[in-house]
């Protein structure tokens, strides 16, 4: 019955997220947040880096995601390697997951300015549902009567990073494997596991417009076994190396608006706001997310002038 119990409620949680094809978090900063998206990220700066990011989704809505994130990385060995470690607290509906990973990247020399950083992800999810507070016909029914409170699961992931001064490619699967076999025991056949891997590659590239403007094109392609592929387009224009200014396009969900600010070598803010174009834009006024970056190290001055990713 337990198992039972688990097995119907991941289904229906696996259904709504599925829905928006948001089993990983998903945020609109992450352009300035590459650890989030690719292990091969950790070291790619010359300092240490850190952010704090955290995103309310689809405002008005019942149940939509909640992200709270952390990560620090920096450089390792002359900056042939790279650590990182990362905290994201994501809560969808009655579900909770708190995940906790490590990163290792390793940078080889690709030409005479350029790198590719090859990085491993490993961590574990705290997972936890508060079945107890579904709305359901049945008050009597023993399957709710129980929560799932703190189920741990391995993850592993894995990603490419090639990236110079001015430009990155990056391809990642920040989950290629879970051990997920603790909350799908006894599940019926064909459901042999919950995690679905997400495969992502994104790019940017910038391009100096004069003394006081540059401009970054990016974009992020996300694709999902059984989902639609799903994009990322933006365009962000840096003005005096201090204010970026942003639009961007998720395909089939949002227009997003962002603006990030360079207080100092060591500190930056960042807000962006997504305005629905699905049809949940009649249940929603959007979605909001803020963001704050802290770097450190001795040559941060130096070496930061400006940050472009």
């Amino acid at each position: 019955m337990k198992h039972a119990r688990l097995y119907l409620v991941l289904a229906a949680l696996a259904a709504a997220i599925a829905a928006s094809a948001q089993q990983e978090v998903m945020v609109s900063q992450y352009m300035f947040n590459g650890l989030f998206l690719n292990p091969a990220y950790a070291g790619s700066h010359g300092y240490t880096s850190s952010s704090l990011l955290h995103r309310s989704q689809w405002m008005q809505v019942e149940g939509a995601p909640r992200t709270s994130m952390l990560a620090i990385d920096g450089p390792l060995m002359n900056n042939k390697m790279g650590l990182g470690f990362s905290l994201v607290h994501d809560q969808i509906g009655v579900s909770r997951d708190l995940d906790l990973s490590g990163h290792y990247a390793y940078h080889l020399r690709a030409g005479k300015h350029s790198k590719l950083a090859l990085g491993l992800r490993a961590g574990v999810s705290i997972y936890s549902a508060r079945v107890s507070e579904l709305r359901h016909w049945d008050a009597a029914d023993p399957l709710y009567q129980q929560d799932i409170v703190n189920a741990p699961l391995g993850k592993f992931g894995f990603g490419l990073y090639w990236y110079d001064r001015t430009s990155y490619v990056g391809l990642s699967v920040p989950t290629i494997y879970a051990a997920d076999g603790r909350i799908t025991l006894d599940a019926p056949d064909g459901f042999d596991h919950y995690f679905t891997q997400h495969y992502y590659l994104h790019t940017g590239k910038v391009f100096p417009l004069g003394e006081s403007l540059d401009i970054k094109p990016s974009t992020l392609v996300k694709y999902t076994p059984n989902a639609p592929v799903e994009a990322d387009i933006n365009c962000n224009v840096l003005y005096r190396e201090r204010v970026w200014l942003g639009l961007g396009y998720r395909t089939g969900d949002a227009l997003v608006a962002m603006v990030e600010y360079q207080i100092s070598p060591q500190l930056r803010i960042g807000y962006a706001y997504d305005m629905t174009t699905s049809r949940l834009r009649n249940y929603t006024s959007g979605s909001h997310e803020v963001m704050l970056g802290i770097d450190f190290g001795k040559d941060l001055v130096r070496i930061k002038t400006p940050r472009y990713f």
